[in-house]
């Protein structure tokens, strides 16, 4: 009971959930180290396990989905941090997540729909850099293969790795994946043109909208070279001249008209919803400030439930504990 509200609410809510439920009265600090020791075992679990969740008939198409996001820390876990402040410091670390999921459906208008119970999470505040120098594969990097080797991804007929522009993502799926294919989320593609039309058009909002849909038109289409085009004309602004390699960067993972015409994913909206799922719910409430420990343990647990996997995990802890 403890690991379930530990998971899903925070400790304070936890204490008066167990006290209203079951008429126990557990002091919010057991909660709090009861939870964080479950998710140290998961955690434990999780690196110790990585055999195939089920032998199931695979999908047509398996996608992986990378993102990250900020967690708020304590000072103690930020010293000597650079971040987005004014003054140059940080307050939040990144927790960097991979899902995993099938979809099989299409909607009305005939686009790939997740598949209900086919999403898969695995997180942690985890370096994602790899030299070449280096031996061995980063800790995130790690993970993924875990949990590609879960869902049995390199297995499926066909694989896809979607996420937005950040380096690390392609790296990991370059190094883990090399026949998978690659896809830029088009929405996050569309943020960056609005940015641009913003900038542009700053006094003419509907000037801006307009210059938008077209760009986006043209993205859709796969008229990249339109794009670029537009962008070029504006040499003098920074947004145009970053947004215009962002694209030239990553054109070959913004075939959108031939992902649509193969009946592929081109959204990534499943990993950025589990960042919020997962993540967001659970360790970014006011007033939170985790240390590392603390939070990847409760995240474990997370991942765990939201995974299908939490009484998979009781039952080899009670062979470990028979044993």
């Amino acid at each position: 009971m403890v690991g379930v509200v530990g998971s899903r609410v925070s400790f304070e809510e936890g204490y008066e959930l167990l006290k209203e439920l079951s008429g126990l009265s557990v002091p919010t600090k057991h909660i709090e180290r009861e939870a964080e020791r479950l998710g140290r075992q998961i955690a434990e679990d999780e690196r110790s396990v990585s055999t195939a969740d089920s032998d199931e008939r695979l999908p047509a198409t398996l996608y992986l989905g990378l993102d990250g996001t900020g967690i708020p820390m304590r000072r103690t876990e930020l010293l000597g941090r650079h971040g987005k402040q004014e003054d140059g410091s940080s307050k939040t670390r990144e927790v960097k997540l991979v899902t995993i999921w099938s979809a099989e459906g299409r909607d009305e208008e005939g686009l790939p729909v997740r598949d209900e119970g086919s999403v898969s999470y695995s997180a942690g505040i985890e370096s994602a850099a790899t030299r070449d120098t280096d031996k061995e594969l980063s800790d995130f990097c790690k993970r993924v293969a875990r949990e590609a080797a879960r869902r049995r991804f390199d297995q499926a007929p066909r694989r896809a790795v979607l996420g937005d522009g950040a380096p690390w993502i392609w790296n990991i799926a370059t190094e883990l994946f090399p026949d998978a294919i690659q896809i830029v989320d088009r929405y996050h593609v569309h943020e960056r043109l609005s940015g641009v039309a913003k900038t542009l058009y700053a006094a003419q909002p509907e000037q801006a909208h307009r210059w938008t849909h077209e760009r986006c038109q043209e993205l859709k289409a796969g008229n990249l070279r339109a794009v670029l085009a537009a962008l070029g004309e504006h040499p003098s602004v920074k947004e145009a001249r970053d947004c215009r390699e962002y694209i030239r960067t990553n054109r070959h993972r913004m075939r959108y008209a031939e992902f649509h015409a193969a009946g592929l994913c081109t959204s990534s909206a499943v990993v950025e919803s589990g960042c919020k799922r997962v993540i967001g719910l659970r360790l970014k409430q006011g007033g939170m400030f985790w240390t590392v420990p603390g939070a990847n343990a409760i995240i474990a647990l997370r991942c765990c439930r939201l995974s299908g996997r939490f009484e998979a995990f009781w039952e080899r802890r009670a062979i470990r504990s028979a044993a």
